[in-house]
């Protein structure tokens, strides 16, 4: 063989080994599946339909194995607008410390009723700090089953278990449509999408649903979700709402995880599974969520 066609054969199996390479290599960069989810520095304000979620969130990114997720902080004060935790004082004001100091990649937020103007004091702040943050809105389940903007009314009596999925939707359609709409404003002034919504409130619906057609393993009434007329929330409500956030912040499906700590042991997996499945039905299907399937 010719020095020159020696030549040619050498270069040309240097261009095939290096092709092959190049593209194992592209593929690796490529691959979700192959990047480490990197872990968030989550601090939360809400009330009570909302304070358990970051214990919870703790404990889901563990099972996860998502490394570094940690809990910068909690401002909890019981049936709160987002504002009240705004006008915290300056020197008992955890939020407002914590997202000066750049120790804040995601913010989440509980309102009651809207407009809030705490959460678009806390989204300037925020973004002065960390241009990259992002502030989640949690939607909640509407309080005794009525939809009270002023957040006075107590009714007499509450039957969690007359309603019906028609009549939740009903329900809640006034105040998940003022929630988008404050989420969108606050977008718009800020240029970008700075704010994601957190489903819950559609979570809880269908949760309700499931309940009501008797396909929820172990729940046997709407009533099981809660502990009072209000509407706190029992673990399987709990576990719905943290699962939500889970699936916002990280952009991932929480089907699949491990039972977390807030279920009782001896709960059905197959009530675990469910949860997990409406939450990401729920998270995939709201269009300021952030997160498609």
């Amino acid at each position: 063989m010719s020095w020159h066609v020696r030549l040619a054969a050498i270069a040309l199996y240097l261009v095939v080994v290096s092709g092959d390479n190049g593209a194992r290599g592209g593929d690796k960069k490529t691959d979700p599946a192959s990047e480490a989810v990197k872990g968030q520095r989550v601090f939360s304000a809400g009330h009570s339909f909302h304070v358990f979620v970051p214990a919870i969130l703790n404990d889901l990114a563990k099972k996860a194995a998502i490394k570094d997720h940690a809990v910068a902080g909690l401002s909890s004060i019981g049936g709160s607008r987002v504002i009240q935790h705004w006008n915290v004082p300056e020197d008992k004001n955890k939020a407002k410390a914590a997202l000066k100091a750049g120790t804040v990649d995601v913010l989440t937020l509980a309102p009651i009723h809207l407009p809030d103007e705490g959460i678009a004091n806390f989204t300037k702040l925020a973004v002065e700090n960390n241009p990259n943050i992002r502030i989640t809105v949690q939607e909640f389940w509407l309080p005794f089953d009525i939809y009270d903007t002023t957040f006075s009314k107590r009714p007499k009596t509450v039957d969690h278990n007359a309603q019906t999925a028609e009549s939740l939707r009903k329900l809640h359609a006034p105040y998940f449509k003022s929630m988008d709409e404050h989420v969108k404003e606050l977008n718009a002034k800020q240029g970008k999408q700075v704010l994601f919504v957190v489903p819950v409130g559609q979570a809880v619906i269908a949760l309700r649903e499931k309940i009501i057609a008797g396909q929820a393993p172990g729940l046997k009434t709407q009533e099981d979700l809660f502990t009072d007329a209000i509407g706190h929330a029992r673990p399987p409500l709990q576990a719905l709402a943290a699962y939500c956030h889970f699936a916002v912040i990280y952009k991932k499906s929480p089907v699949g995880l491990p039972m977390p700590a807030i279920l009782p042991k001896n709960t059905n997996p197959e009530l675990n599974r469910l949860l997990q499945e409406l939450a990401w039905e729920a998270v995939t299907s709201h269009p300021l969520s952030g997160v498609r399937k």
